[in-house]
């Protein structure tokens, strides 16, 4: 199947009981067992449900995965693979990383002797540098969240491997429509369902693919053990998102394009941050793993005064935390997605206060850049 046909018949596309072309919503917690053990492949939905495993089966299928596990949340996701590291083992991850992994990896999980390092993988030294007797795994967010870094994850991946390694992609900014990272070496992805995969700002997920069936064992126990599952109805919700994926991101480039080129040219930009833009440090490597560049754009207005001055401005980019939704998005980083990481650290990463960050939608692009225009001016 192609890329756009596995999106919408991908997984278990209908209801093997039924018929249903639209997967049901198994609104159920336990199930009748015709003895002890004597089940028809569920018995609590903690463990198992008909609804999220037809997702976890179609995100494993558009990932090109050995298995898929839906959970609660990005942030359940990226805890629950964490939690297959034993205390005292160590993780290397890319510095301009999402706030939210920052935190839990320095503030929550480093409680319990999980060890973490962060530096800038789009240098591979960096990660070889870094390599220590128990080091477990690299992880890596490309393109980075709100930089738009770009890491080789075909390099990375071997570098990792060279030392008995798993590498880890965060793949929520490219989607699996753009980019396959376990095409490329890596052994788990991760996503914020809540993005690009739900699309439409209306449910909140995780969703996790390894690459074999070890690691998928591990990771099912893990979530088995923790219980932080999709419930039926999120589920639901995502694989009906997940079926205009295709269209959404051809759309989103498309768009995306044409305000990264206003952007540039436009008097009260100091810095537009896209891997699409060819004087990107990591152009050329964006080119050879990805399929598109995305929808996210950043860019620095040169203060705080100034962003909050845009901010006020716009009709049209909603001011509002979260990504890839069908309506354009816009945060300061400094203040929103990333005010949890220390002042410091924002500065040595280049997270300024008038850095500005979008996500662009779908309305009609002559309204999106209008709507620049006026506010930036």
């Amino acid at each position: 199947m192609r890329r756009k046909t596995k999106l919408i018949h991908g997984g278990i596309s209908e209801d093997p009981a039924t018929g249903a072309v639209s997967f049901p919503i198994y609104q159920v917690s336990t199930y009748k067992q015709e003895g002890v053990g004597g089940h028809k492949g569920f018995e609590y939905s903690r463990t198992g449900n008909p609804t999220r495993h037809a997702l976890e089966e179609l995100i494993k299928d558009i990932e090109g995965g050995s298995a898929g596990f839906a959970f609660g949340s990005g942030m359940a996701a990226i805890t629950a693979v964490i939690m297959l590291f034993n205390s005292g083992d160590h993780v290397i991850l890319t510095d301009d990383v999402y706030g939210g992994t920052f935190r839990v990896m320095t503030k929550v999980l480093n409680r319990f002797g999980i060890d973490s390092t962060f530096v800038d993988t789009s240098n591979l030294d960096n990660i070889k540098s870094e390599i220590r007797p128990n080091t477990r795994a690299v992880y890596l967010e490309t393109p980075t969240n709100p930089l738009l870094k770009i890491t080789d994850i075909e390099a990375a991946a071997g570098i990792a491997k060279e030392h008995g390694l798993l590498t880890i992609v965060d793949n929520t900014f490219s989607t699996p429509y753009w980019q396959n990272p376990i095409e490329l070496g890596a052994d788990i992805v991760l996503h914020s369902a809540t993005k690009y995969l739900g699309g439409h700002s209306d449910v909140v997920a995780g969703l996790v693919v390894v690459n074999s069936d070890k690691l998928a064992e591990d990771l099912h126990f893990v979530q088995n053990s923790t219980g932080g599952v999709l419930g039926p109805q999120d589920s639901w919700l995502l694989i009906r998102g997940i079926k205009t994926l295709g269209i959404r991101m051809e759309e989103t480039e498309t768009n995306t394009k044409e305000i990264v080129g206003f952007l540039q040219g436009h008097a009260n930009v100091k810095k537009v941050f896209y891997p699409g833009i060819e004087s990107h440090p990591n152009h050329e490597i964006a080119k050879k793993q990805a399929r598109g560049f995305g929808g996210m754009v950043s860019f620095d207005v040169g203060s705080a005064e100034n962003a909050d001055r845009l901010l006020s401005k716009v009709k049209y980019f909603t001011l509002a935390e979260s990504l890839g939704a069908v309506e354009s998005l816009i945060s300061v980083p400094a203040r929103m997605t990333h005010a949890s990481i220390p002042a410091e650290r924002r500065a040595e990463l280049g997270i300024t206060d008038g850095l500005v960050r979008i996500s662009v939608g779908l309305e009609d692009i002559e309204d999106l850049i209008e709507d620049l225009t006026q506010a930036l001016e």
